[in-house]
């Protein structure tokens, strides 16, 4: 008995998550000075307003990264 493999090229396409099931985009900041961050939120503004807070106690700190959890989907056409 012989046994053979069956190989296909298929086109794979990558996008963001956009299905109602799709984890939701999510926005934190954090303090590049000394490492602490936001809390991880859906609304931009809550992160920003930590920024400000942040900023506010921490008079030197004057920088900050952004940092965006984007669900993404991998599928392939047939």
């Amino acid at each position: 008995m012989t046994s053979r493999a069956v190989l296909t090229h298929k086109s794979w396409t990558l996008e963001p998550d956009s299905e109602p099931d799709a984890e939701p985009t999510t926005y934190a900041m954090e303090c590049v000075v000394c490492g602490e961050s936001s809390e991880a939120s859906e609304d931009f503004a809550e992160p920003q307003s930590w920024v400000l807070a942040h900023g506010g106690r921490n008079p030197s700190h004057h920088t900050y990264r952004e940092i965006i959890t984007r669900p993404w989907r991998a599928w392939w056409k047939p």
